[in-house]
């Protein structure tokens, strides 16, 4: 048994996954299970236990600090059917992560119900999983957010997170047009982030209809430039609702997230 003084100190030291690692070897020393594992073999095992745990922890805190609104959302759960327009050849190039190595946006179009949401959330899912800091904020949530930290003192701060946020996911772009101080709201945070993170756009505007919604402008010239240019394009299709197929029964538990 380990020494009650030697296990304060490993939980002192937060070596959880060592610690667990040590007492799982322990009690398979007691059944001959650990025989043929010398001290180095050992040693590298409750490393590798730390290091493993480690991991997950940072996994678990990236993915609450998400605040994704579907939590089932995933790659794994993808729907691939015919007339959607989403191929899986594309979806399996974005898991490779280099869109987000190298600071690049998507923009997800669609009508309502085709799923934008939902993949959305799955990519930005499949970020944190792989160690990136991810932000799932709706539009609307996100103006607010903004006429709000002017008010308290707080605006600084959140142009900050939002920036040091290595996946930014905007939902339900264009929902309500901007006023004048929101558009310049936008541009800080695109500009911000332009080249420095990945942001993920949905919308059931077409993007050919993004510089009016924007006011038009020299502002919206200038978001649109950061946003859109660097950006690869995903535009779902839907002759039926998602939603609408989950309340006939027509879904199956992977699809009913679909927004």
């Amino acid at each position: 048994m380990l020494h009650t003084q030697t296990i304060d100190k490993m939980n002192q030291m937060k070596l959880y996954g060592m610690l667990e690692s040590i007492q799982n070897l322990l009690a398979r020393s007691g059944t001959g299970g650990t025989q043929d594992l010398g001290p180095t073999e050992l040693f590298g095992l409750t490393v590798d236990a730390e290091w493993t745990y480690r991991e997950n922890q940072k996994t678990k805190r990236l993915l609450n600090g998400a605040q994704f609104k579907e939590k089932s959302a995933c790659i794994e759960a993808l729907d691939y059917r015919a007339g959607r327009g989403l191929k899986k050849s594309v979806v399996t190039e974005l898991t490779q992560n280099h869109w987000i190595s190298k600071h690049q946006n998507i923009v997800i179009t669609g009508p309502t119900g085709s799923g934008k949401s939902f993949l959305a959330q799955a990519l930005g899912h499949h970020g944190a999983r792989f160690g990136f800091s991810v932000q799932y904020v709706r539009m609307p949530k996100l103006l607010f957010s903004l006429l709000q930290a002017r008010a308290d003192g707080s605006y600084l701060q959140l142009l900050k997170r939002l920036w040091k946020t290595q996946i930014l996911i905007l939902d339900d772009w264009g929902l309500t047009a901007p006023g004048e101080q929101e558009r310049q709201d936008l541009l800080e945070i695109i500009e911000d982030r332009h080249q420095v993170g990945s942001t993920i756009v949905t919308s059931q505007l077409p993007v050919s209809a993004w510089h009016t919604y924007l006011g038009g402008s020299l502002i919206a010239d200038s978001i649109l430039d950061r946003l859109v240019n660097p950006a690869q394009r995903i535009e779902l299709r839907t002759e039926v609702s998602l939603r609408k197929e989950e309340v006939s029964g027509g879904l199956t538990q992977t699809d009913k997230s679909a927004n």
